[in-house]
């Protein structure tokens, strides 16, 4: 599930690739506009099930658990307007200047043609027809999901450290790993009447890293070589959580705010034809990036059964997701 969603800001280069014919300055916005709702809503999946309660664990209290995420992507995530009046090489093969095109995230159905045009020293101006990239489409029924294994142990005084990863994931064409760490504080420990309070309080900070990397060089449209994109994703997140403190079910939620930056670059040797005797070697062409910062509200509950606990939970977002988590634990 973690493959997929860090691919799905990748699968595409094949053709972002191709609109180096127009220039670096083109692509290089083409591929902003296109990318970025992968990768913002890629943020907002993997924060998802930091934590399933308020009531912070004793020392050496601890919890392992298997968690799944899901972002929810809305028909505006899809598709961006793309106005080649702001391109210096692009114009749409038919219509006007300014047509809504998909982004990673979504589909163009009819396919949408683009005309590149570039000077040629022998020939003068010549011209390219090529295909947008559609992104994923309606193949993932609108959802963005990510998983993980996370851990979380007890310290003195109401403190306690999460962290979460998945192991480095390698195919033929694609590389990827991701980690986080966090500290969840329970201000309710530090009162008198802790023990018999019915809600726990608790503050959480969490910093999460992803990245990937996709090898183009066989894929790619242009020549080149050692062609690849890769990814470096990081983020943050602030919370406010309470929870019941009950035996067997409670319910949790909060208000948070998520904080992060996702940075693509497009890496290699790319070799540009300019006609028929001439080309243009393009290396390292462009990276781009997309940023988000917003607030979030959850909802969850989870079932405590000895040591084997299951939680689910809802986020209200940008990108709204749900999360559930299997877990095993001590207290």
């Amino acid at each position: 599930m973690l493959l997929f969603s860090a691919t799905l800001s990748l699968r595409a280069q094949n053709d972002i690739d191709a609109l180096l014919a127009a220039g670096v300055d083109d692509a290089q916005r083409f591929a902003n506009d296109y990318l970025a709702p992968g990768t913002n809503g890629l943020m907002y999946s993997m924060n998802a099930n930091w934590f399933n309660t308020a009531d912070a664990k004793i020392l050496g209290g601890f919890e392992i658990s298997i968690i799944a995420n899901a972002a929810t992507i809305k028909n505006e995530h899809k598709s961006f307007l793309m106005d080649t009046d702001l391109y210096n090489n692009v114009q749409f093969a038919q219509g006007p200047n300014a047509q809504m095109v998909a982004t990673a995230l979504g589909e163009n159905d009819p396919d949408v043609e683009v005309v590149l045009t570039y000077d040629d020293p022998i020939f003068g101006q010549q011209t390219e027809q090529i295909t947008l990239p559609s992104g994923i489409g309606s193949s993932t029924a609108n959802l963005l999901p990510t998983a993980y294994i996370q851990g979380a142990l007890g310290l003195v005084k109401g403190f306690e450290i999460k962290a979460r990863f998945v192991p480095k994931i390698k195919t033929d064409d694609v590389s990827i790993s991701m980690y986080g760490a966090g500290l969840q504080f329970e201000m309710t420990k530090w009162l008198p009447a802790d023990k018999i309070l019915p809600v726990a309080l608790s503050g959480l900070v969490a910093y999460t890293h992803l990245d990937g990397t996709y090898n183009l060089t066989e894929s790619s449209g242009v020549e080149g070589e050692n062609q690849r994109l890769e990814n470096d994703t990081n983020t943050w997140l602030f919370q406010f959580i309470a929870s019941t403190k009950l035996p067997v079910i409670n319910f949790y939620g909060g208000l948070g705010y998520i904080k992060g930056k996702s940075e693509s670059d497009l890496l290699g040797t790319y070799r540009v034809s300019n006609g028929l005797t001439t080309s243009e070697d393009i290396v390292d062409p462009f990276s781009v990036s997309s940023e988000v910062s917003g607030v979030r509200g959850t909802l969850g509950t989870k079932l405590k059964l000895g040591f084997f606990r299951l939680n689910a939970e809802y986020h209200l977002a940008e990108f709204n997701a749900f999360s559930v988590g299997i877990n095993f634990g001590f207290r």
